[in-house]
């Protein structure tokens, strides 16, 4: 299981200073990590109801997906998990593309620098795994959001996102 930490006195901010987290990848579904998906995933779409096991199941054990988590190394189970997000890495005839999807931090936890950790450590990897770039969609409502991946380097392109509903 792959550690990154994170958290540091100069990510302090109005709601108390940030404690330190620590970034892993999901290798193995259970109990902790099912509730906390039925914890944060509402928080980030009120569309889509949380994976279940088989879902998760199929995510972790997939080729192409990463399912990172910012854990509090302080506390155990389901809420020591304080957001995740999925790296997809997937080849291409012009090269291995990364993207980021299903960023999400707990209303909790918001603002003590656990979604820069997740995106860091999501960078990090998909630079290993030798993708030049990396993408993601963020909706325009979603300003600290915004304001994180700009910070992070991300660049806002002139394209069109589109989506077919099947």
């Amino acid at each position: 299981m792959e550690t990154q930490e994170a958290g540091s006195p100069d990510q302090e901010s109005s709601k108390g200073s940030a404690a330190p987290v620590e970034v892993r990848e999901v290798t193995e579904v259970d109990g902790a990590l099912l509730g906390a998906m039925a914890r944060l995933i509402p928080q980030l779409s009120s569309s889509n109801s949380p994976p279940d096991a088989m879902a998760l199941e199929a995510i972790v054990s997939s080729d192409a997906s990463i399912l990172l988590l910012a854990v509090d190394p302080s506390t155990t189970g389901e809420t020591a998990i304080l957001g995740s997000m999925t790296l997809v890495l997937f080849r291409v005839p012009t090269g291995l593309r990364a993207w980021i999807e299903d960023v999400v931090v707990d209303e909790g936890a918001r603002s003590r620098g656990i979604g820069e950790a997740l995106n860091r450590a999501a960078i990090e990897r998909a630079r290993r795994e030798g993708a030049t770039t990396v993408d993601l969609t963020s909706r325009p409502s979603r300003e600290a959001a915004n304001r994180l991946y700009r910070r992070l380097g991300f660049e806002e392109r002139s394209t069109n996102v589109y989506r077919l509903d099947l």
